[in-house]
């Protein structure tokens, strides 16, 4: 039975009223459980259904309301893929066995081992699809690129008052901190974030979006956002998008010591897919050239296989990066301390 999608992100009403079963493993379907809410994902969902003639039933959600779903739904689930869009929340599903190991060569030749979840011996138990990278925007007109070329130096004094950022809490974040927390360590960690907490222009609000714009109009001078939604704005016709990229810099932090954090959208075979075939055709697809296309193309991210031609400018203009080299999974594996930090410091 084919289930409407769910627009609302996280209504756990919304998850209630899509309780029928979508498809039975003797159809030729694949039934996705998706946290990508990008219209542009529509060309790549119907590509595969062109290429392989299954059809493609899917419950959008955000990544905790889908998670929250398959532990209720439990061994009657009838989601074969999972697509969350955080590394935090990929690990946090593995922990709590929501997914099932596959083992393909294809995806093991394309797919960097840093970019898969943990190998049982029976295959990994997620796959990166693409990547984004958490940059530092800065106003040009009153901060110097040299004063926030390093997370580092978000804490630093010398940028008081100056820096905005979303929820501590929010899974970007969480990620980035966590992926900080790698290499500084807790204590240094703790630190780092209790100055940014004295860096800022105000209480953190809003999404990357408003970060970005909020440092084109001053309100403050310096804040963090996935690349790509400054991609999507470096795109956009809109005079008002073109106005906000003319104003701000961007930087990739600590290209001189441990690169860039980058972050992940992953796909998963579910722990009880009844159209476990088609999930791993599915997820062999993720990897291939034309997908690996749709995502950098038509969402403004990075392919996580190498030597697929981007015709993306926005990426293009932003140039090569050098991107930190810690297996994701750990950066999931940190957040819970990161958390208690964040409430320690007053972090909201």
């Amino acid at each position: 039975m084919f289930t409407p999608r769910c627009a609302a992100i996280a209504a756990l009403t919304c998850l209630t009223a899509l309780a029928a079963p979508l498809a039975t493993a003797q159809d030729k379907v694949l039934n996705l459980y998706s946290a990508r809410h990008y219209q542009t994902d529509e060309a790549l969902y119907a590509d595969f259904t062109k290429a392989t003639g299954i059809k493609i039933n899917r419950v959008d959600a955000d990544d905790a309301g889908i998670l929250t779903r398959l532990k209720s739904e439990g061994a009657s689930s009838p989601a074969d893929v999972i697509l969350l869009v955080d590394a935090a929340r990929l690990w946090r599903a593995e922990t709590e066995g929501l997914f099932q190991p596959v083992k393909s060569k294809l995806l093991e030749a394309r797919i960097p081992a840093g970019l898969r979840g943990a190998d049982t011996g029976q295959g990994s138990s997620w796959f990166g699809v693409s990547t984004r990278a958490r940059v530092v925007v800065y106003n040009k007109t009153s901060v110097k690129r040299d004063d926030v070329d390093t997370y580092e130096e978000l804490a630093d004094p010398k940028n008081k008052g100056k820096v905005c950022t979303r929820s501590g809490s929010h899974p970007y974040n969480l990620s980035l901190f966590g992926s900080v927390m790698e290499h500084l360590g807790p204590q240094a960690t703790e630190t780092w974030l209790q100055g940014m907490v004295g860096n800022m222009a105000r209480a953190p609000k809003g999404g990357d979006t408003d970060q970005i714009k909020a440092v084109a109009t001053g309100e403050c001078q310096i804040a963090v956002t996935n690349t790509y939604y400054l991609a999507r704005m470096m795109r956009s016709g809109k005079p008002d998008d073109q106005q906000v990229i003319d104003k701000v810099g961007v930087v990739f932090p600590n290209q001189q010591s441990w690169g860039t954090h980058v972050n992940i959208a992953g796909a998963a075979a579910a722990k009880f897919a009844p159209n476990r075939a088609a999930a791993v055709q599915f997820l062999e697809y993720l990897a291939s050239d034309s997908a690996q296309a749709y995502f950098a193309d038509g969402n403004n991210e990075w392919p996580v296989v190498k030597g697929v031609n981007l015709t993306n400018p926005a990426l293009t203009a932003m140039g090569a990066f050098k991107s930190e080299t810690i297996p994701i999974s750990v950066v999931g594996m940190n957040q819970g301390k990161v958390q208690q930090i964040l409430d320690r410091v007053g972090y909201k």
